[in-house]
């Protein structure tokens, strides 16, 4: 195996996942709430035999204070991706954001932002380095 297909596989998940999303943009067509892509996509991934969680509470924290107050991650998937869905016209630095953040609070190693709000699905993957919380941008080769 080459160091590019080693590379690919390794990341070979998101294009999972991402291939099944595919299915419920086909299917639902943009117009739709991110609620019923949401239901649709953690429906569609148990049956390929994933854990999903929808809307995981995420708890937020003064130094060791819990607040009261939470953020929802729309899916967590096998405990260690993010999947953060859209269903707007175009994804921004704001939205990106949001996955990050995420990210770092829980310290969970992969994220995915898809939007099914566009003609076409939008699929972007991100990986949190471990040792420095760097988070990058994956690009299949």
């Amino acid at each position: 195996m080459t160091v590019i297909e080693e590379y690919n596989r390794r990341w070979d998940f998101f294009r999972t996942i991402t291939g099944v999303a595919m299915k419920v943009h086909s299917k639902y067509r943009p117009g739709l709430l991110e609620s019923a892509y949401e239901a649709a996509l953690k429906y569609l991934l148990e049956q390929d035999g994933y854990q999903v969680e929808r809307q995981k509470m995420l708890p937020i924290f003064w130094d060791n204070v819990q607040l009261d107050q939470y953020y929802k991650m729309d899916l967590v998937v096998n405990s260690n991706i993010i999947i953060e869905l859209k269903a707007i016209s175009y994804v921004d630095t704001q939205h990106r954001r949001q996955l990050w953040n995420y990210m770092n609070l829980t310290h969970i190693p992969y994220g995915m932002i898809i939007n099914f709000g566009a003609e076409s699905l939008f699929s972007e993957w991100y990986y949190r380095h471990p040792d420095t919380a760097e988070i990058e941008k994956i690009r299949l080769l």
